[in-house]
């Protein structure tokens, strides 16, 4: 066979190819504009795009959120009672959700207030926060709770981003964070106290950070870390895990440790990628 009727051979496998890529893609009823995005969400970078707001909202009240609630890209930012930022404990969120709702598709930005609150089992998902408030979410709820958090991300956060005070788990996946103290704080002085359990999986973070995760090991608290890579710590100052000896007394815990036991600081040195 010639070398000019062997590239025609492969053009037309080529195009086989993509007409029957195309027709399945119809068959499930999907646009190419559907397919570009998918494809586009499927690179190792696109968890690392901070999107642009689709429009702003105001809001000077607390939303509350039963069921599914997508925002749709939109900037929600507080205003008159829900216009700090600071880092007093307390604060009220721009979002508060029931048990069982899911929040997707939303930007918080600044001022943040108290970001999001989950009075139980609750999903967040594509849920940015541009300039952390007090906390970017925090988890209330009994034992038996799960948190989850699929993409997004926070920037800016004085202190904590993610603030566990209930019980249960939380599963954090695809998720992003720049220029923070604390990613995930098992509260280490609350007046109830829980094991909790944190996993991280697929995480990008860029430094200034403090640590990634405080857990309480005295209450048999556990922080998994899988797919972590950090960015501009060449001295690696960022602590993966934190343990701490917490209490419910509303004293300041005390430190316990910082290496990987396997139990309750359960990573591998693979598990992190400095870059």
């Amino acid at each position: 066979m010639s070398s000019e009727t062997q590239q025609r051979a492969r053009h037309r496998r080529k195009l086989n190819r993509t007409h029957a890529v195309i027709g399945g893609v119809s068959a499930l009823g999907l646009t190419g504009a559907a397919v570009f995005v998918g494809t586009l969400m499927s690179s190792a970078n696109a968890a690392a795009q901070w999107p642009t707001p689709n429009g702003s909202e105001a809001v000077s009240k607390t939303i509350p959120v039963e069921g599914v609630r997508d925002g749709g890209m939109k900037r929600f930012y507080g205003s008159g009672d829900l216009a700090g930022d600071g880092q007093e404990e307390g604060g009220d969120p721009i979002f508060e959700l029931a048990d069982g709702a899911t929040l997707k598709n939303v930007v918080i930005g600044k001022p943040g207030a108290d970001g999001v609150h989950c009075k139980g089992t609750c999903t967040l998902q594509n849920v940015w926060w541009e300039d952390v408030g007090e906390d970017a979410a925090t988890f209330r709820g009994g034992e038996s709770a799960v948190f989850t958090i699929k993409g997004g991300g926070a920037k800016h956060a004085e202190d904590k981003v993610l603030q566990h005070n209930g019980g249960g788990k939380l599963v954090v996946s695809n998720f992003v964070a720049e220029d923070f103290k604390t990613l995930y704080r098992s509260c280490g002085n609350c007046s109830t106290q829980y094991k909790r359990s944190v996993i991280f999986n697929g995480l990008e973070v860029t430094a200034p950070g403090g640590r990634l995760t405080g857990i309480n090991s005295n209450y048999g608290d556990s922080a998994a870390l899988r797919r972590v890579t950090i960015t501009g710590d060449s001295g690696k100052e960022i602590v993966p895990c934190q343990k701490y000896k917490g209490n419910n007394s509303g004293d300041e815990p005390e430190e316990a440790g910082s290496d990987a036991d396997g139990t309750h600081c359960n990573y591998k040195p693979s598990d992190i990628t400095y870059k």
